[in-house]
């Protein structure tokens, strides 16, 4: 009898074990995003957010996001766009995380010489369930250089990200990005990019990323 028992525990053990082991921090995905901007004054849009990530290896959808902001523009150099996002999240086989986010990005462009230089800094409050709620700080700098006639509206840009959790109290996660953008008219923008990510803490958190955003203002 004890026999049986300690041998449907071991069973036990080497199937958890095995789960584990299928549980692989590194992915590549597939990153759609589409964002829409309405125009309220000249200084002010409401902003309407969708994204969808393919993952495990682009085999299946992994995160859906909804959500809605605002853009606040002061001058040409300061911008502002508070959002609010719900996220719905299958990282892996039998997880599910849904969150809702709270974002306040800060963002400073200016021009040197040919190229446009940004640095954008967010403060991010994340409800989740079931989890850890946190708060998140993230700092990007990109640098934007113009490509061929100004009339092909095309442009090439590397940027790198990190984020600071205080649920953990360290830097966990960087991304570094090089992609283009594509101004087609005044109503449609695409970005193409390639990013890498690295991180300690999420699983997965390594990820090859290619991605594309579509920008439309009505």
């Amino acid at each position: 009898m004890r026999l049986g028992a300690c041998v449907c525990l071991l069973l036990f053990a080497l199937t958890g074990l095995a789960s584990a082991q299928i549980i692989d921090r590194a992915d590549n995905q597939l990153w759609n995003d589409v964002q829409v901007a309405v125009p309220l004054t000249k200084n002010i849009d409401f902003n309407m957010l969708g994204t969808l990530r393919l993952g495990r290896d682009i085999s299946r959808p992994v995160d859906e996001r909804l959500g809605t902001g605002f853009t606040f523009r002061f001058g040409q150099h300061l911008q502002i766009a508070p959002n609010y996002l719900y996220i719905g999240m299958q990282p892996f086989r039998n997880r599910r995380v849904w969150e809702s986010r709270l974002s306040l990005p800060v963002t400073l462009r200016f021009d040197v010489d040919k190229f446009r230089i940004s640095d954008r800094n967010t403060f991010e409050r994340r409800i989740r369930r079931p989890g850890i709620n946190s708060t998140r700080y993230r700092n990007r700098l990109q640098v934007e250089h113009l490509v061929g006639p100004k009339e092909w509206g095309l442009s090439l840009y590397i940027a790198d990200e990190v984020f600071y959790d205080w649920s953990v109290d360290r830097w966990v996660r960087n991304r570094f990005t090089v992609g283009g953008t594509k101004v087609f008219n005044k109503h449609f923008t695409q970005d193409i990019y390639y990013m890498r990510q690295n991180d300690g803490v999420s699983i997965p958190g390594d990820l090859n990323v290619i991605g594309t955003t579509l920008r439309v203002k009505l």
